[in-house]
């Protein structure tokens, strides 16, 4: 272990960045920093796509000190889609776990239409433009009722919309990170939006 924390930055992040990068500073200074401005919207995306904190926080650690371990000395300006592309890799190796713990009680559970399937091209529908995370807060939504909308995405619209709406991340860097084809990211993003707006309507109705 590093002795790293996780610190609670959970709300979208900024098109503006929060601080200039000084050069006097250790990669050890720029590397906290920068684990103070992702670990919140990381942990609200693990818990989301585990249902477990406990599972969350760890697979978010584990993450940075793969990423201290094995990236530290890349440009601080590749930290990001490196740290959420070592995360998605945990997340997927988890995920593959559990399968194997619940296989054998598999005949009990209806099948179910995994949502990383190939998407039908028919189906890829263009990328909204501008989607501001900050529409459902200036509804006065709380943070646990967001974080409760998003927990009922499937995993894949859960990914898609907390990189490209919260980490404001492109669609070719959030295609790298998911390891899917940018038309599966705008339909799984553009899924999100509109499921998203309907659950946190039933929070606020009109």
């Amino acid at each position: 272990m590093t002795g790293y924390s996780i610190l609670m930055d959970s709300f979208p992040k900024s098109d503006v960045h929060a601080s200039t990068v000084d050069s006097t500073e250790s990669i050890e200074q720029r590397l906290s920093v920068f684990i103070k401005q992702v670990s919140g919207r990381a942990l609200i995306m693990m818990e989301s796509a585990t249902g477990h904190h406990d599972v969350a926080r760890d697979l978010v650690q584990e993450s940075f000190i793969a990423l201290h371990q094995h990236y530290a000395k890349r440009p601080a300006s590749e930290w990001t889609p490196l740290f959420y592309t070592i995360l998605n890799n945990r997340l997927m190796d988890w995920r593959r776990q559990e399968t194997r713990k619940q296989k054998r009680f598999a005949w009990l559970r209806p099948s179910v239409i995994e949502d990383d399937q190939e998407l039908d091209s028919s189906l890829l529908i263009e990328d909204e433009q501008n989607i501001n995370p900050a529409e459902f807060l200036n509804q006065e939504f709380t943070l646990q009722e967001i974080q409760k909308a998003i927990s009922r995405l499937p995993l894949r619209q859960q990914q898609a919309f907390l990189l490209r709406a919260w980490e404001n991340m492109d669609t070719k860097t959030t295609a790298n990170i998911m390891d899917c084809s940018e038309g599966s990211v705008k339909t799984h993003y553009y899924r999100a939006i509109q499921t998203l707006r309907l659950h946190l309507s039933q929070f606020n109705p009109e």
